[in-house]
């Protein structure tokens, strides 16, 4: 085999439940080994960075004994609140938010945070917004460190960090052992990119991955094997690249009753190209 990953699940894949239990139970009905948390946009998701510790240990505790592992925290609410704002309370607000982040994740063990790669994605584009995302990062990435949480970050739609080789421009400016990438396939497609070239700039810096299906102008929604992202090709450099790690399929499904059955057979549908490229799926015990 050349190189082998575990699969996970995006939590907005799966219907919502306020009880964890029975929320991550889905996880493990659908295949996967593990899940991604949300920390979005939305006033309820944000509300997660101020959990007290009796309601991170309840999370915490309801993924032990589900069996499911909490793979990564999507920390997307910085679409929001943009690091690389030009309003200075803004950008203090970021900053608390990647903190907030990165404790919530050492309480309730979640080793990587997939920072989003926006700038200010509300605010007009301005010359400084890159040099303050940068600075924000950087800021980040120490606190990081110290608390033993890896950051990776996405390439995204927009205007920003587009590429791969966009994010590794900034990775190399921070230089810290606790930041590098975990690339959106799909976002590369919606991107039109070469992916095999993005892919092999990343070798050897690539924490995770998502995997999600587009179509030019349509980054999000679309069912895994209809839009124009090209898996075979993207996994099999992986194979070349003997890369093995965790991957995770991001999907929108929250919204729909069959959710576990859509999930499941987008798994199928990844491990078949997977199994194609010689790259074997894991199922962690």
């Amino acid at each position: 085999m050349s190189g082998s990953v575990t699969l996970g699940i995006y939590e907005k894949a799966l219907v919502h439940m306020d009880d964890w239990g029975r929320m991550l139970r889905q996880v493990r009905q659908a295949g996967f080994a593990f899940m991604d948390l949300s920390v979005d946009e939305s006033p309820e998701r944000m509300s997660r960075l101020d959990w007290d510790a009796r309601q991170r240990r309840e999370f915490a505790n309801a993924a032990t004994d589900e069996g499911v592992q909490i793979g990564g925290m999507c920390l997307s609410c910085h679409r929001k609140v943009g690091p690389g704002s030009a309003d200075a309370p803004t950008r203090a607000q970021a900053v608390d938010i990647f903190h907030k982040a990165i404790d919530l994740c050492f309480d309730t063990h979640i080793p990587v945070i997939q920072v989003a790669g926006y700038y200010a994605y509300y605010e007009q584009p301005d010359s400084g917004q890159r040099e303050r995302y940068v600075q924000s990062l950087a800021n980040a990435a120490q606190y990081a460190a110290q608390a033993g949480v890896m950051l990776g970050i996405e390439n995204v739609d927009g205007n920003d960090v587009t590429s791969i080789t966009k994010g590794l421009s900034i990775c190399d400016e921070i230089h810290s052992a606790w930041l590098t990438m975990y690339p959106d396939i799909g976002n590369l497609a919606e991107q039109r990119l070469n992916t095999v070239q993005e892919l092999r700039a990343a070798s050897g810096r690539m924490l995770a991955i998502h995997v999600k299906d587009v179509l030019p102008g349509r980054p999000r929604r679309i069912p895994m094997g209809t839009g124009t992202a090209d898996f075979p090709a993207a996994f099999e450099e992986l194979a070349r690249q003997n890369w093995s790690g965790r991957m995770m399929l991001e999907m929108w499904n929250d919204d729909s009753p069959d959710s576990i059955q859509v999930c499941a057979s987008s798994r199928e549908k990844v491990q078949h190209w997977l199994s194609d490229a010689n790259i074997e799926v894991v199922q962690r015990q």
